[in-house]
Formats: C-alpha cells, structure tokens, sequence
C-alpha cells in the first residue's frame, strides 16, 4: 500500500509538488549536460531552462497571488437616451431660465499643483443676478462688515469689474489677454455666465455621445458605487481641413439625466474652464444645482459657489445690472 501511495504521488503532474519536482528534473538534466558537453553553453542552456519552466510555474499557481477586491454596486436607476433627447432635454433646461437672483457663498482658492502652492479665500457671501440673453451681475461682501469686496457686471459685450478695498476697476469687453498676476484679477462675466447656464446645443452643431461607467465611493454610505453616464461633446472644424477640435463636453448622469461636469476648450483644443454641478434642487419647477465649482486651470483659479437662495424668472431692471465706478478709482482699461 505504501509502495503504491509512493507510486502515485511521483506521478501526480497536477499538484504543485509534482510540478515543482518536474522544474527540478529539468534542471538536473541541463546540468549533467552542461558537465558532459561545452561549458560554454551552460548560460544558453540554463536560460532555455527557466523558460521551459515558466509555463510550468505558472499553471501551479506559483507566479500569481489573488486579491479579493470590493464590488461596486449598481445604481437603483439607470436611464437612457439617445443624442437628440439629450439635445432637447439640455436646450429645454436653458430656455426654461430667463433671468435669475440668487444668494450665494463664494469660496476662492488660486494656484494649484502647476505652481507648487494653492491659497484658500474666507469664504463670503454675495449675490449673482442673470438675465437672458447676456446680462450679469456679480457682486461679493466682506465678511463681518459686508461691505463690497468685489463688484462685476456686464451687457454681454463690455463689463466692468470694481474693487473697492483697492479703489480699482477694470474695464473691457473681451477675454484675458495679458494675465494679471493676481489670478482674481482674470475673473471674466462669460466665465460666471457659461458656468452658470449650460449652453444650448445648435442644429448644424457636430455632436457625439458616448457612453461609460466610473466607480466612486458614497459619501454616505461607504459603498463604493458606479456611475454611469453619457458624455455629449460639441466639435467644431479647424477651418477646411478634416481636423475637429473640442468645443465643450457636456458629462450627464444616467441617473437622473441631469449634467454633472461641464469641459470647455479653446481654439486650439486646450481645456480652459471645468464647472463641476452638483446637490440639485427644484427652484421655481426647474432643477438646478446647489453646488457650482468653476475650476480655471490656465488662469490658477477656483471658485465654488453654494446657492443659499435661488429664485427664476422674475423681473429684473435694467439698473440692477449698471455698475458706477466711484472717483478717484484707478481704472484699467483692457481690449
């Protein structure tokens, strides 16, 4: 019995002591070659022996270790929709809102990882008044004394931004052409305006949409959870040639069909705004995000906005949105 026990085990190939016994054969046998032939193909013959026994390792589970990871866990509801109903629900979304006044707390930050530092601002509270189709005003107080720490407003073509602790004023009409060194200083009415309102997709707009699922842990529960979604991009053509350039990424949860992130480019396909939505709430019958983070990694700059109070289509004059500059103000005047 014990001869046969013996007998067994030496030709049992499939556990991992008979492989390991057969790794061994293999290198005695190149070596005994090695001591009757040419030593000067002991290294060859040794390499082809550690390849013939890789494979061998392998399948015994010697070369692999197992790690037993978490499972994400679906989403109760997961929607669909095709490119044009995403189109519809979007434009929908945006005509929906003529003008709006809300209460808001700004909170800054400049740098970042690029520059090697960042610098958090107390965060203060202001007022944001819109009115479709391109005029805004942003105006934030100091804290305790709630005094104007800063104050922007615009017609959609020339704006004006004052800062009264530093009796400064900008003034100009287009985007940022020589940086300040002061990241703030760079603030610009379209930026607040695109981040505020997503913009409507046009009908002779290039459109894709794609679709994929990240994996993010609840901050409620702990479970790490997916999160599917669609990505709506906007393309335009680099003149008359074959190229497209990203023009804006539209991200949309698929759980509630509702955009969660928002990517703008330039003319040259380089990212220069990304607005981060989130925590909606129903104002007035329209959904709209509590939570508003507009990141401008070019400029160094970071502003989150949380809606204190919100309200939509009500009337606004026409002198809520002018903005008199003070005399004796330094004013700079951009292009």
């Amino acid at each position: 019995m014990l001869r046969r026990i013996a007998r067994n085990k030496r030709h049992n190939h499939k556990g991992m002591a008979g492989n390991l016994e057969r790794v061994a054969a293999i290198f005695r046998k190149i070596d005994f070659g090695v001591q009757q032939g040419n030593r000067r193909r002991s290294y060859g013959r040794r390499w082809l022996a550690i390849l013939v026994s890789c494979p061998v390792l392998m399948l015994s589970g010697c070369l692999k270790h197992t790690l037993i990871l978490e499972r994400p866990q679906a989403p109760r509801v997961v929607m669909s929709a095709s490119a044009q109903q995403l189109i519809q629900a979007l434009n929908a979304r945006y005509d929906a809102i003529h003008s709006m006044n809300a209460t808001v707390l700004f909170q800054a930050s400049v740098g970042g990882a690029a520059k090697g530092k960042e610098t958090d601002y107390t965060s203060v509270r202001g007022y944001i008044l819109l009115r479709q189709p391109s005029m805004l005003r942003v105006l934030g107080l100091l804290p305790v004394v709630e005094t104007r720490a800063f104050d922007m407003a615009s017609d959609g073509e020339n704006f004006t931004l004052l800062i009264p602790p530093k009796d400064e004023a900008v003034t100009g009409s287009g985007p940022v052409t020589t940086p300040s060194q002061n990241p703030l200083m760079n603030l610009r009415p379209a930026v607040f305006y695109d981040s505020l309102l997503v913009g409507k997709v046009g009908p002779n707009d290039l459109v894709y949409v794609t679709s994929d699922t990240g994996v993010a842990r609840d901050p409620h529960s702990h479970r790490l959870m997916e999160e599917p979604d669609y990505d709506l991009g906007i393309l335009r053509r680099q003149g008359n040639s074959q190229e497209l350039l990203p023009e804006r990424v539209i991200h949309i949860s698929r759980t509630d069909l509702l955009p969660y992130q928002r990517d703008e480019y330039d003319a040259h396909g380089v990212l220069v705004t990304r607005t981060l939505y989130s925590k909606y709430e129903t104002f007035d019958q329209i959904q709209y995000p509590t939570r508003i983070v507009i990141n401008r990694p070019i400029d160094g700059y970071q502003i989150a906005l949380t809606i204190v109070k919100l309200s939509f289509n009500h009337p606004l004059a026409n002198d809520q949105f002018e903005l008199k500059i003070p005399p004796g103000t330094k004013i700079k005047k951009l292009p």
